[in-house]
């Protein structure tokens, strides 16, 4: 069984570092894994994406196209991949930037009001982690 995963935003939110996390713990479990990073020229700012694709088997390609699950930093992530997530699949978003309406009734939507809770925190720059707690 495989399960793929998709984390997207802006540069500088630390898509590529927490893909990198999820890679590392499959491996640590001696599941086989597949970290792909996505990124623009810019050095902050621009579009940024990590797929992981998990699997108990070894994995044949490190292409998702329709991912089972997509955390969307960001707006534009959130509009690129909600159609992608495969039916009854998991689009987790960051409630705090993301206002689209909600399209698809055969997948499962959990929002997340990062921006809102790191602000709580009392550092904005955790909103973040706050998606992967």
């Amino acid at each position: 069984m495989q399960t793929s995963v998709i984390i997207a935003g802006f540069g500088g939110q630390g898509v590529l570092f927490a893909g990198l996390i999820l890679a590392y713990a499959a491996m640590d479990k001696d599941l086989c894994v597949t970290w792909y990073p996505s990124y623009g020229p810019e050095m902050r700012g621009g579009t940024a994406s990590a797929t992981v694709v998990i699997g108990d088997e070894e994995i044949g390609s490190p292409v998702v196209l329709h991912p089972d699950v997509v955390i969307a930093l960001n707006a534009p992530s959130f509009r690129r991949y909600e159609p992608l997530v495969k039916p009854n699949g998991i689009l987790f978003y960051n409630s705090s930037l993301v206002s689209e309406a909600i399209e698809r009734a055969d997948i499962r939507y959990v929002a997340v009001p990062a921006n809102a809770i790191a602000a709580e925190i009392g550092d904005a720059r955790v909103a973040n982690a706050v998606m992967w707690v």
